[in-house]
């Protein structure tokens, strides 16, 4: 749909600039001739010539306030607009290159190449304020994208064309599994990958343009980057950018797409402080009246048409760890599957940190991941959430207390856990340990053996940061232990597991107790 490119003429060509009048920050009136008042997303261009600052500054219409009066909001920096300046209006909301060409470079949100300025200028561009697709053209998909991480692909498995949000508090790991999740899947996609740096740090941004030309997936890789110095129209606007350039290539091109957004509450935050700058009242807790109206606007966009796709993949902030804040709820609402990185999980050095009884997926149906997948993901969920549910019970009377059952399972629970962990290559760098990637075939028989009781002889450190199968051999026998011992669902507690939990006790009696204190003091998080 190529009719986003065209330009739209103005009514009347000779009587198209205006001037200056108020400005207030980010915030812009400008008056224009009777008649000539440009529609609301217009992108006005004022020429600064203040001492020695030259530049163009793009303004967006997103106000008339009458008496030919229009308010604007800047999305670049506005020191040296003055009261009188000329403003011109070029008849068409902001636009953005698309094609080939954007793919490993760095854009802004005006579409303007930040690692060779100048280039792209005489590439087509599309409107960055576009339609969703039709309704008869929407493709709705159930195939299963597989990441390698255990547990996502047992418990959250995610869905090829769909939205996935990587929900969490500050510093729990977002931004390390999104990156994870391009290293994972962009090397193995073979088709376009859009990264969207919504708000976030410069830092980070140059870590994944580094990390990607490293990896060798920068060429099949554009970037657009709204970083969080700059002025809140940016913010706002650069998501919509990053999905227009996937569109080109979901819609022109036949390809499927890999949109990864890092991070969607800054979006939401943006458009809080847009509202407020223009004067709205604000709703619940002070965000913007139009916030679900703005959400659906980009998430819509964000879908499967017939024959290919857009992938989103989202780290969603959540201020304060309250999942009930209107950000991150009015988010909820779009997703196909949600990973919720927990704090309390992080505590444990549980890396990916990812809560998996409170993480969901919509295709985790034995309609779509098979009868076993659904049966061995279902027992590992049963099993964890009874050993939360006794934490309350060991912290009080000690795990001594329990039945022997209940202690078969609390060990078994402890092995998931750490098992669940993994070694990622994103943090290669950091633990000296190369990323590991498991088949989900794999996953599914060792979750399925580990909770039916075959590795109950295994001491738990041989299940912590590792892959698969051989990798648990491997370090069972680097700690004097050997795989064919298990006992299975007959073998009582004493003998094997008992014998593990025994032979350490001196040494880990205190440090499990801690950790059950701790696990159970950080419930209410």
């Amino acid at each position: 749909m190529t009719a986003a490119t065209e330009q739209k003429e103005s009514t009347k060509s000779g009587d198209t600039t205006g001037r200056v009048v108020r400005v207030t920050g980010p915030v812009v009136d400008v008056e224009f001739p009777r008649g000539s008042v440009p529609e609301l997303f217009n992108a006005l261009h004022a020429e600064i010539d203040y001492k020695d600052l030259a530049k163009t500054l793009t303004l967006e219409v997103a106000q008339h306030l009458g008496d030919n009066l229009v308010r604007c909001i800047s999305l670049q920096p506005t020191d040296g607009l003055v009261r009188g300046v000329d403003v011109t209006d070029t008849g068409a909301s902001i636009s953005v290159p698309v094609g080939d060409g954007v793919k490993g470079h760095v854009f802004n949100a005006l579409g303007d190449c930040l690692d060779d300025p100048g280039y792209g200028k005489d590439f087509e561009k599309w409107s960055i304020h576009r339609k969703p697709p039709a309704f008869d053209e929407l493709e709705p998909r159930t195939e299963m994208l597989e990441t390698g991480l255990k547990v996502v692909d047992l418990l959250t498995p995610y869905v090829r064309g769909g939205k996935i949000a990587l929900f969490g508090g500050a510093g729990v790991g977002k931004t390390v599994l999104i990156q994870e999740m391009i290293n994972r899947i962009a090397r193995n996609f073979g088709g376009t990958s859009v990264f969207a740096g919504v708000g976030e740090r410069t830092r980070e941004g140059n870590d994944l343009w580094v990390e990607l030309a490293d990896a060798n997936v920068l060429k099949d890789t554009a970037l657009v980057f709204g970083q969080m110095d700059e002025p809140p129209g940016t913010r706002m606007r650069v998501a919509l950018s990053a999905l227009t350039m996937a569109e080109y290539f979901r819609d022109e091109q036949q390809q499927d797409v890999l949109l990864f957004i890092d991070n969607i509450f800054r979006f939401t935050q943006a458009g809080s402080e847009v509202s407020t700058l223009l004067g709205r009242m604000p709703s619940a807790v002070g965000y913007q009246p139009t916030l679900a109206d703005e959400m659906g606007e980009l998430q819509e966009r964000i879908t499967s048409t017939r024959g290919r796709s857009i992938t989103s993949m989202q780290a969603v902030y959540v201020p304060a760890d309250d999942y009930t804040d209107p950000a991150p709820a009015t988010t909820f609402a779009h997703l196909d599957a949600t990973t919720e990185l927990s704090r309390t999980v992080f505590s444990k050095g549980i890396f990916p940190a990812v809560d998996p009884l409170a993480s969901s997926s919509t295709i985790l149906d034995p309609s779509v991941v098979g009868d076993e997948h659904y049966r061995v993901a279902q027992e590992v969920i049963r099993i964890l959430q009874r050993y939360k549910d006794l934490q309350d019970i060991i912290a009080i009377l000690g795990i001594d207390e329990l039945a022997e059952e209940d202690k078969q399972l609390v060990q078994r629970a402890r092995r998931i856990e750490r098992f669940l962990s993994q070694n990622m290559m994103a943090a290669e760098q950091f633990t000296g340990q190369p990323g590991s990637t498991v088949p989900l075939k794999e996953t599914i028989e060792a979750f399925d053996k580990l909770s039916k009781g075959d590795f109950d002889h295994l001491p738990e450190q041989a299940f912590f940061l590792i892959g698969g199968l051989e990798d648990l051999q491997k370090k069972a026998e680097s700690l004097g232990a050997k795989m064919e011992d298990g006992g299975g669902d007959g073998a009582p507690t004493g003998d094997s597991s008992k014998s593990d939990s025994d032979g350490d006790k001196d040494s880990k009696d205190s440090k499990d107790s801690k950790a059950d204190k701790d696990s159970d003091a950080d419930k209410g998080e």
